[in-house]
């Protein structure tokens, strides 16, 4: 007798092909594809809870058509590819189950372009999308699954996926990414695990190690140092004891479904954990690796350790010194390093005459050997009798960690990692001692002189105090006395060292600004208030006062008052003066009529929003870019703004921009071209990716801004604020969008279009482009941006796509300190007194 499942079932299919048969397209809003029936491009099953969709796509910039899985609420998210490598020419495609079983894809020719290809396949058998985006083939006898998208994965990772590797057979789940947004074939990349020693995921660029995860102890991965965070738990990896290690998604601490969480390996080699937001109607990044030039398999080469908050990034370990100098000096460290002095490995003496050198904070070189202990001074000995063991570390889920061979990927963490002890000669071990000897005792000695010397210097200081005064404030008079403008100063400015700035009492500006009131306020920003007063004689001041609950604080208001009263500039902002009384701080500026660029630009309902036509804005970004110019290249010391954006762009009577706040601007010296800092300031949508993402800033940083800027510009649209719903771009990936089809116009404010002027948009937004790639180096200088807009250089390169083109936000967590907002962030910056030109 025939089961009763089996019984329902025949009875489902009858009624199916019956009733559904003529209708099909309306009828395949289903989870099934049963033997004998079929679905038409562009037809799609749904999955029961629906959250996935089987169907046909094609990508951005191409015609082709591709079989896939993607999700319901958001189709330009791709999770699966059944035809990668051969996409189908036109729309006349069908997905059936073939006579023996399998599901197949038939092109227009009846061709079959793609099988499951389930050997063992029996006679019937249907096909099922799940809701965790698995898409089974299962035998409708017994149910038994008998092929699954998930062992055949392109290039997502979902939740309740496994990535397998088979220590017996060598036998491993590979992700491979796509060629490009517009070609899902196998790209450049891939990614998977590998379990020779101990368990650790990898991304490899043309089969060589391009990011390792580093060894797995249990409970994370030793190499990534944002699971150090207890807040942070993306994956979890799984020994059955039967040879097969497995890697699965656990999640991330969110609210949100896990089913609406994926890890992409996309086209350029980076592993993006996003998860969705119902809110913004966008997939927000968790985490993403690897994350700067550290990350990057072996970028120190042998022996080399990289730390990204040295400059340059990678240096030899004790005892070893580059292999090639003239490389090495050029920041070509493939070669790597080698040992000064060969070691003095005695097996029969214990090799007393070697020791271990301890390295904190460290990420764990590639091809560890794995030794079981509960101690580390096992570990030490165990090592110290074998001559080829280079080095060692101890974790308390994994035990002895060694090395025997070249030290490859070592990397220098922050304040997270593990110690690792290199082997190095006893001699190199007491040198470091001696050394030690000698600087403590320096360091204490010079600490001390250092106090006694400030302690008398205060003394001076105070004895001098009154003259200093005196002196100031005529010369304060003397600077204004052509504007018949008589400016009293207080002594409350003690504890300020404003130099020669002249200062205003809180008096004279109270009255200006008719008490602070309301009706002159022209602004707010980081800093506090923006106020219009006008002196005695009639001169109009802005007035800019520090406010209580101000993330700003004496620093970034003497950096700005010293800074930009040593800078003279038709496009820089004129400070005339400051006063600081008590716990009042005000920066007095001369007023701009025309406010800020912001209000003009993205105020729809500002009258000189209209004025705003083309020539007037070419005019503002040509002024911009002669301001950033003196700044990098003309005052003496090179200066990076860091916080370029429109509402710090003011406009004079005549409409010229003038670049105003220098609170959080640095100050470089000599031949220095970059810095680091470890903590991310400025204003989010306007900072350079590896300023975003490492702390590194130069004057590229800046030109990255206004590229952002320029493209603001031409839109008249904020960066932050814009997005495009039909191809999910932020601003720059719309630009980019439009202009590599050749179609710039329809980027730009249609109130300023104009035939005559086509071809000199077109050249602003390609040149805007060039600003915003996501490599400093690809970036040109500020002098060469204002060449290729004034045609001094012609012919121009065609930019890289930006790497910010989709929609993303502020949802970066881990150990990275990202600090997003519309105002300003505290930073904690060493601030520098300069004497401009």
């Amino acid at each position: 007798m025939m089961n009763a499942k089996v019984i329902q079932f025949f009875i489902f299919q009858f009624i199916f092909f019956v009733v559904c048969a003529p209708l099909l397209g309306s009828c395949l809003q289903t989870d099934i594809i049963l033997s004998n029936s079929f679905i038409k491009d562009p037809d799609t099953i749904v999955s029961l809870g629906n959250v996935f969709k089987l169907g046909f796509f094609t990508p951005e910039n191409t015609t082709n058509r591709y079989l896939g899985i993607f999700y319901t609420f958001s189709e330009k998210t791709i999770v699966w590819v059944a035809n990668r490598e051969t996409p189908l020419k036109d729309s006349s495609n069908t997905v059936t189950i073939s006579k023996d079983g399998n599901l197949v894809l038939i092109d227009s020719k009846n061709q079959t372009v793609w099988s499951t290809n389930a050997t063992t396949s029996p006679m019937k058998t249907s096909v099922q999308l799940q809701d965790s985006g698995n898409l089974v083939l299962q035998d409708n006898a017994t149910s038994a699954i008998i092929w699954e998208s998930f062992s055949y994965p392109t290039n997502v990772f979902l939740p309740n996926m496994k990535v397998f590797y088979n220590i017996t057979t060598g036998k491993k789940t590979i992700y491979s990414s796509w060629k490009n947004e517009s070609d899902p074939g196998v790209g450049s990349f891939t990614s998977g695990i590998e379990a020779l020693n101990i368990p650790q995921g990898f991304i490899w660029k043309n089969h060589h190690p391009y990011w390792r995860s580093g060894p797995w102890n249990g409970q994370i991965f030793l190499g990534v140092q944002d699971m150090y965070d207890r807040g942070f738990q993306l994956t979890t990896m799984v020994n059955n004891n039967a040879g097969i290690i497995y890697q699965t998604i656990i999640g991330f601490h969110t609210d949100q479904a896990s089913s609406l969480m994926k890890v992409s390996l996309n086209s350029s080699g980076s592993f993006v954990h996003t998860i969705w937001s119902d809110q913004r109607k966008n997939w927000d990044i968790v985490w993403w690796a690897p994350k700067t030039e550290c990350d990057v398999y072996g970028t120190c080469g042998p022996f080399g350790s990289c730390n990204i908050q040295d400059s340059p990034v990678c240096s030899c370990l004790r005892g070893f010194e580059p292999v090639n100098k003239e490389e090495w000096e050029s920041r070509n460290w493939t070669n790597g390093c080698q040992r000064r002095t060969q070691l003095q490995c005695d097996q029969s003496n214990n090799t007393s005459g070697d020791g271990f050198l301890r390295l904190p904070f460290m990420k764990v070189p590639d091809f560890a050997e794995q030794f079981s202990s509960s101690r580390e001074d096992v570990c030490r000995n165990k090592c110290l009798r074998n001559c080829s063991c280079m080095a060692y570390a101890y974790d308390y889920n994994i035990g002895c960690m060694f090395w025997t061979g070249s030290l490859i990927d070592v990397q220098r963490f922050v304040r997270v990692g593990y110690d690792l002890y290199i082997r190095v000669l006893a001699s190199e071990l007491d040198s470091h001692k001696n050394k030690l000897f000698i600087i403590i005792p320096v360091v204490v000695a010079f600490c001390c002189m250092s106090i006694f010397t400030f302690i008398a210097w205060c003394w001076i200081a105070k004895r001098k105090g009154e003259k200093r005064k005196d002196k100031r404030t005529f010369e304060a008079l003397q600077i204004f006395s052509s504007n018949s403008t008589a400016i009293v100063l207080k002594d409350e400015s003690q504890k300020v060292n404003i130099e020669e700035l002249p200062l205003f009492t809180f008096e004279t500006l109270g009255n200006a600004t008719n008490k602070f009131h309301d009706n002159n306020l022209l602004g707010n920003g980081g800093f506090g208030l923006v106020y219009m007063g006008k002196l005695e004689n009639g001169k109009e001041i802005a007035v800019k006062r520090l406010s209580a609950l101000s993330r700003q604080g004496i620093e970034e208001f003497m950096n700005e008052a010293v800074v930009i009263s040593k800078l003279q500039h038709q496009n820089l902002v004129r400070l005339l003066g400051c006063c600081a009384e008590k716990e009042e701080k005000m920066l007095i500026y001369e007023y701009m009529p025309n406010k800020s660029l912001d209000v003009c630009l993205f105020d729809h309902t500002h009258p000189s929003r209209n004025i705003l036509d083309w020539t007037k804005r070419f005019s503002i970004i040509e002024g911009i870019g002669r301001g950033l110019l003196y700044l990098h290249k003309d005052s003496r010391l090179k200066i990076i703004h860091r916080d370029l954006k429109p509402s710090n762009i003011l406009l004079d009577g005549e409409w010229n921009p003038k670049i105003s706040d220098f609170g959080l601007a640095r100050i470089f010296g000599g031949n220095q071209e970059h810095a680091n800092t470890a903590r991310v300031v400025g204003t989010y949508g306007y900072m350079a990716p590896e300023y975003a993402m490492e702390g590194r800033f130069s004057e590229k940083s800046d030109v990255y801004s206004f590229g952002v800027l320029m493209l603001e510009i031409l839109k008249g649209k904020k960066n932050i604020h814009y997005y495009n719903q039909e191809w999910s771009l932020s601003l720059l990936g719309c630009a980019w969008k439009l202009w590599s089809e050749g179609n710039g116009l329809a980027f730009v404010d249609e109130t300023i279009v104009d035939s005559n002027i086509e071809e000199e948009i077109m050249r602003c937004i390609h040149v805007a482009l060039l600003c915003v790639q996501e490599f400093p180096k690809d970036r040109p200088a500020i002098q060469t941006v204002l060449s290729m807009l004034n045609r001094g250089i012609v012919d121009l390169p065609d930019p890289e796509q930006p790497i910010f083109a989709e929609k993303w936000n502020d949802l970066h967590r881990g150990s990275t300190q990202f600090i997003s907002q519309v105002g300003l962030s505290v930073n904690e910056v060493t601030l520098t007194v300069l004497d401009g030109r």
